[in-house]
């Protein structure tokens, strides 16, 4: 198999970062009760997350920019992502990050790590000129509540058929994303829905374990798609 075969897909909050910046900074500039029933009401899927973010903006008050900046410059990521991201430019790996964040801050994180050229999708968020904060959705779908941003739809633009796809993510925004990918990386609520739903996925808690078994992966003479995968995507290119 040819190395350039394999797309990557990696989700942001959670996955690259440590936490889940997006919710911190509601956390912190909002009322954390508003904010965990908010949070709640998308889990329970009683709300999209179109409809989570902004109701999450309309519950935060005013914010100072700079104030937001210094608390986003405290938000890390996990270290062997660097790592990993050398080793998909060495094998030639193209790998697009898809977060149902906002690009203000992982334009920060980025550029704080050195990470200004990856390719990524997201929302967009800005502080108006009275502080408020407000939410663009320029990639929404609403046929794909469970994220803002369609991520189902990057993994179909991006990727072709004869790709080999493979998702890292460890949240509710990518429960439906991962099903579109062949090899799956699940942690936390994503493994916990791979479970239940019997979908087949790869347990990680860093960037090294991916790595290993992507290594392993390419390594194998023959290497199957995952036939449930093969039949979302097949589905989603003849509609397109």
């Amino acid at each position: 198999m040819k190395k350039r075969e394999i797309k990557i897909f990696a989700d942001f909050d959670g996955t690259i970062t440590l936490q889940d910046i997006g919710e911190a900074i509601f956390n912190k500039f909002g009322d954390a009760r508003k904010v965990d029933k908010i949070i709640n009401n998308l889990l329970e899927n009683k709300i999209s997350s179109k409809q989570c973010w902004d109701e999450l903006c309309d519950c935060a008050g005013t914010v100072d920019l700079n104030e937001l900046n210094d608390f986003v410059n405290t938000m890390e990521i996990d270290e062997t992502f660097i790592a990993f991201t050398e080793f998909c430019d060495k094998n030639d790996l193209e790998m697009v990050v898809l977060s149902d964040g906002f690009d203000f801050y992982i334009d920060k994180i980025f550029e704080k790590y050195r990470l200004e050229g990856l390719k990524y999708y997201s929302n967009n968020l800005k502080i108006e000129e009275n502080g408020r904060l407000s939410a663009g959705y320029p990639h929404y779908d609403a046929d794909s509540p469970s994220s803002a941003n369609c991520k189902r739809n990057h993994i179909i633009n991006h990727s072709s058929d004869e790709d080999y796809t493979v998702y890292i993510g460890d949240g509710n925004s990518d429960k439906e994303a991962a099903q579109y990918c062949d090899f799956i990386f699940a942690k936390k609520d994503l493994a916990r829905f791979c479970s239940m739903e019997r979908i087949s996925f790869y347990p990680f808690s860093s960037f090294e374990d991916v790595q290993n078994k992507l290594i392993e992966l390419m390594n194998k003479k023959n290497l199957r798609k995952r036939h449930q995968a093969q039949l979302k995507r097949k589905s989603a290119y003849l509609a397109e």
